[in-house]
């Protein structure tokens, strides 16, 4: 079997849609016919997907806080949970609520002050939102756990 030759019969034939989308027997379905409702996906194709999108929104947070990856590795992780989240800016196509409008407390964040940090999450309505995530991540902030925020 020449494997080129059939991905291009069944991208032909299925059609390639990076979106989930209903088929025509009713079934969620996204990429080149992948039935999300019956077969979801395996562990590791959700792993490759996060792996991805870790990538994408360390990318992000170079591009729009480079200052962030001088943080150490707790608090640069307890940033990409966050930005991971709630998303990073304007090109990373997810709702309000996005990292970068936490304007003051990503300033003291540069600043290392990170008592500021965790008193203005905690107040924040991402905090009231998320409950017992941004717990751990305020908690990391303060530097009064492991890092280990999962």
């Amino acid at each position: 079997m020449n494997l080129a030759d059939i991905r291009d019969q069944l991208i032909r034939d299925e059609g390639l849609r990076l979106k989930p989308y209903t088929d025509t027997s009713g079934k969620l379905t996204i990429g080149i016919g992948r039935n999300l409702t019956d077969k979801g996906i395996s562990r590791a194709e959700a792993i490759a997907l996060l792996d991805n999108d870790i990538a994408e929104h360390s990318a992000l947070l170079d591009k729009y806080l480079p200052w962030w990856g001088q943080l150490d590795d707790a608090r640069s992780t307890a940033l990409l949970n966050m930005a991971f989240n709630m998303g990073v800016g304007p090109s990373d196509e997810q709702p309000t609520g996005k990292l970068l409008n936490f304007h003051d407390t990503l300033k003291a964040f540069q600043g290392g002050d990170y008592n500021v940090v965790a008193n203005h999450l905690s107040v924040s309505l991402w905090a009231k939102q998320v409950g017992e995530r941004a717990t751990r991540i305020i908690a990391t902030i303060r530097g009064n756990s492991t890092g280990d925020i999962a």
